[in-house]
């Protein structure tokens, strides 16, 4: 696969959470996209955070790994609240989206574009409350 080719990939997951969000720029929608990226890949284990960034494009690969510190993980983050205070964390102050949609975009882009396979290893991993979380 050519960079330019991962490049206009990512920029289309981009510009789909960009719209799912009514958000106003691609800015916002990478900061929304890192938030719960990293909320999720801290709440798998690593096997299963490498098996999921390896169905990223290489760019969202980097925002996935971007700041990643493996020991520790996966986090015991067990309740909806807990997980959504985790995309919170990276949100800024002032967000015009709420941590809440964001979990559920992420997620929802992630289920268009991953196999379902990958989709059914990551919610396994997961516990039902935040399971339920992403499903909407």
């Amino acid at each position: 696969m050519s960079a330019r080719f991962d490049v206009a990939k990512a920029e289309g997951w981009l510009e789909e959470l960009r719209r799912e969000l009514n958000l106003e720029t691609h800015d916002q929608a990478c900061t929304a996209l890192r938030a719960g990226l990293h909320a999720l890949r801290d709440r798998l284990t690593v096997e299963e955070a490498a098996h999921l960034a390896a169905q990223l494009p290489l760019v969202i690969r980097g925002v996935f790994f971007e700041g990643w510190h493996p020991s520790g993980k996966p986090l015991r983050v067990r309740t909806r609240h807990d997980f959504i205070s985790l995309v919170e964390r990276e949100l800024p102050p002032a967000a015009l989206f709420s941590a809440e949609a964001v979990v559920r975009a992420v997620f929802g882009l992630l289920r268009r574009h991953l196999s379902n396979g990958m989709i059914a290893n990551v919610e396994h991993e997961l516990p039902r409350p935040i399971v339920e979380l992403l499903e909407g």
